[in-house]
C-alpha cells in the first residue's frame, strides 16, 4: 500500500524537488521581475530582425504587429509576451542544423528559458524521432528554429544571427 500510495503521488504530482534545485530556484525567482522585461524587449527586437530578413522565411512571435495572436497578447500579457519563440530559415533542415551549429552566443540545448541566449534546432534533436508529418504537427518542422533570447545585449544577439544565417544558408 505505501509503495502504491508513492508511486500515484509521483505520477499525479511529480517529483519533488532537492534542496538544492529548490534553492536555485527560489534565487532565481528574486530577480525575475527584473529580468523578464529584458527578455521581452530582447526577443521582440529580435523577433523584428529577422521578419525583415529574407533568409528567413516566417517568425512566430505573439509580439510582432504581423502576428494573428498580436491582440489577444496584448490583451493577456500586457507587459510582454516572454523571450521564446520559433523561425523557420530558407533552406530547410540543413540550413538550420549549419546554423545552430555557426551561432556563437546562443547555447545549443534543450533547456529553454535561461537569462542566456539558448537555441535549439528540434526536427534533429527532440522531436527526431518523428515523421516529418508529425514534426510539422508538432509545429517543429525541419526548417524550425528555436529560440530564447536572454539578457544579453541585444546587438550582439543580432549580430550572431547575422553571421550564423550567412554561414547557413550560403
Amino acid at each position: 500500500f505505501t509503495f502504491h500510495g508513492i508511486a500515484i503521488g509521483l505520477r499525479d504530482l511529480g517529483m519533488t524537488m532537492n534542496p538544492q534545485g529548490a534553492h536555485y530556484t527560489l534565487m532565481g525567482i528574486e530577480t525575475l521581475g527584473l529580468r523578464m522585461p529584458r527578455h521581452c524587449e530582447n526577443a521582440l527586437k529580435v523577433a523584428q530582425w529577422l521578419e525583415q530578413d529574407p533568409r528567413v522565411v516566417k517568425v512566430t512571435y505573439a509580439g510582432l504587429e504581423s502576428s494573428p495572436w498580436k491582440a489577444t497578447a496584448d490583451r493577456l500579457y500586457p507587459k510582454g509576451v516572454g523571450g521564446l519563440f520559433t523561425f523557420e530559415i530558407a533552406g530547410g533542415y540543413q540550413a538550420a542544423v549549419k546554423l545552430v551549429g555557426a551561432l556563437e552566443l546562443f547555447s545549443h540545448v534543450a533547456n529553454l528559458g535561461d537569462a542566456r541566449s539558448l537555441v535549439i534546432h528540434s526536427a534533429s534533436t527532440t522531436h527526431r524521432q518523428l515523421t516529418e508529418d508529425q514534426q510539422r504537427a508538432a509545429g517543429a518542422g525541419p526548417e524550425v528554429v528555436r529560440l530564447s533570447v536572454g539578457i544579453e545585449d541585444v546587438a550582439d544577439l543580432i549580430a550572431d544571427l547575422d553571421q550564423a544565417l550567412a554561414t547557413a544558408t550560403a
